[in-house]
């Protein structure tokens, strides 16, 4: 058998982010629900990805998008039912499609019954579920943490005369994963999910897990800049990736296994030294430690080469790459290099060794959109006004007719403006358009090995352009790419099989144009 035929489905596969409040709404309340993701599931298929990672659905004040739980193990009532979300994995399997949800461990809404009862005495039964700590002598939080949406990581609890910790909003406590109590409590939350025929986790905020527990304070970061946040004026050197956090990752693989081998998709944003720690000391924790790089790393060839190679180097023998473009959190690709650069970015994602993660829109060319005061969601904004810090620009609703009330996402009020860019109908008619570059690297992806599962080579990078080579059983394929709006020298010239430029003739290449990527063989 070939590699292709016995490798894990996830390692020749393709993810796509699904944020539900902003996908589609089949009840007209201006907001995104399971129905709604399951009408559109054919579209999804025919993009031709692999698998769905839906972010939250589970009960939720909705104070921080979702992210903020009230009960683990069922759905919130705006998104529709259990009944719902089953139909929804019915359909999904027919089609093909692999179905991911977010698994949010790292803290509960203040909503939840777990912290309600913990913050009724000290002497509660969840008391310990959460993190708690007495003032300092002086008086003040325990510590100088700084919580991911401005503020500190510590609210002071008048009934109980005690702080209680959140790294992001005050009502979003962190758990305490040194409790036995709560370890067994969230496994058993994803054993719900996992016999109700998920086939794996996007394991959020996995970082946070396990705090230093002497709560020493963060030190400052010198090189810090407004534009960043409050939150990064101090490095995370005691709140984030500390050694007690990899035992629990290793138990949320050991049942992963225990299930057949279900996929775990970490996010742990760090440096690559840390994330390269979620694979495991014997490859037994997440399949898939996301890698953020192409997020935020300056839209240059250069760097981007030497992060690849560096990356590759470090990955442990037997561990699989991770690539991803854009998400939920950052700003969307087309906003932070432009339209044109963000086809190049497309097939790059699509062309490198590994899993890449696409999120939603992107293959629209979806772009940042004005979010007005009135209607912000994302605490982060709320919390920060004037510094045009925020998530709500990237999570706005699927365009998905032109003519349609609410482009085709809402028949009511849609709960954050639409999107400004063509829409889903409009680009699938369009042989130009992103959509259509986007499902012809995924078909060509596919129906290549060498792109899927193949090895990686670099071939070239100067200041103006990268190239690489892509190798699997004896076939060899080129990808170069022109970061630049100039003319540029080919030097691997060959007979091209994709190009990002709509109308390129094809067959032999000898030059890129401007902002563009060509897939050929020489």
């Amino acid at each position: 058998m070939s590699d292709a035929e016995t490798a894990p489905w996830w390692q020749g596969a393709i993810i796509y982010q699904v944020y539900p409040r902003s996908f589609q709404d089949s009840t007209g309340t201006g907001m995104g629900d399971l129905n709604g993701i399951r009408s559109r599931l054919p579209y999804v298929a025919r993009l031709g990805v692999d698998a769905i990672w839906i972010s939250p659905i589970y009960p939720s004040p909705m104070k921080d998008g979702g992210y903020d739980i009230t009960d683990f193990t069922v759905v919130e009532p705006l998104f529709g039912t259990l009944e719902d979300f089953a139909a929804l994995i019915a359909e999904a399997h027919d089609l093909g499609l692999k179905v991911l949800l977010d698994f949010v461990p790292s803290h509960t809404s203040d909503a939840h019954a777990w912290f309600r009862d913990s913050r009724s005495s000290r002497s509660a039964a969840h008391r310990d579920w959460y993190v708690w700590r007495d003032a300092l002598p002086e008086g003040g939080p325990p510590n100088n943490w700084i919580s991911e949406f401005g503020g500190p990581a510590w609210t002071w609890d008048e009934a109980t005369r005690q702080y209680y910790l959140h790294i992001y909003a005050r009502e979003q406590p962190a758990l305490n994963w040194r409790n036995p109590d709560v370890q067994n409590a969230m496994l058993d939350a994803m054993r719900v999910w996992y016999a109700r025929g998920v086939d794996g986790f996007r394991v959020d905020a996995v970082e946070h897990l396990a705090p230093d527990h002497l709560l020493r304070d963060n030190p400052a970061n010198p090189d810090w800049s407004e534009e960043e946040g409050p939150a990064r004026s101090l490095f995370r050197t005691y709140s984030s990736h500390q050694p007690d956090v990899f035992p629990l990752v290793r138990r949320m693989r050991d049942l992963a296994d225990d299930h057949g081998g279900r996929l775990l998709v970490g996010e742990a944003y760090g440096t690559l030294d840390e994330v390269m720690l979620y694979y495991g000391d014997a490859l037994d924790g997440f399949q898939l430690p996301f890698n953020f790089e192409l997020i935020s790393a300056p839209w240059d060839p250069l760097h981007i080469a030497a992060y690849i190679d560096r990356y590759e180097r470090m990955i442990p023998p037997g561990g699989w790459p991770s690539w991803v473009l854009g998400n939920h959190d950052r700003d969307r690709i087309a906003t932070r290099v432009g339209p044109d650069q963000a086809r190049v970015a497309q097939m790059l994602l699509l062309t490198l060794r590994g899993t890449p993660t696409m999120w939603q829109g992107d293959e629209l060319g979806m772009v940042n959109e004005a979010v007005p005061e009135h209607l912000l969601q994302d605490p982060w904004a709320i919390n920060n006004p004037g510094t045009g810090l925020g998530r709500d620009p990237v999570r706005i609703p699927i365009p998905w007719e032109d003519d349609a009330a609410g482009r085709g996402f809402t028949a009511g009020e849609p709960f954050l403006p639409l999107s400004s860019v063509a829409s889903a109908t409009a680009q699938e008619a369009d042989p130009a358009s992103m959509l259509s570059l986007v499902r012809a690297l995924i078909a060509l992806r596919r129906d290549e090995p060498a792109l899927s599962l193949g090895t990686y080579e670099r071939l070239h990078a100067d200041a103006g352009t990268l190239s690489y080579a892509r190798k699997h059983a004896g076939r060899r394929i080129c990808v170069v790419l022109n970061f630049t709006a100039r003319e540029q020298a080919l030097a691997i010239p060959g007979a091209a099989r994709l190009s990002t430029i709509p109308g390129r003739d094809l067959g032999r290449v000898d030059s890129l144009l401007p902002n563009e990527g060509v897939i050929l063989t020489p």
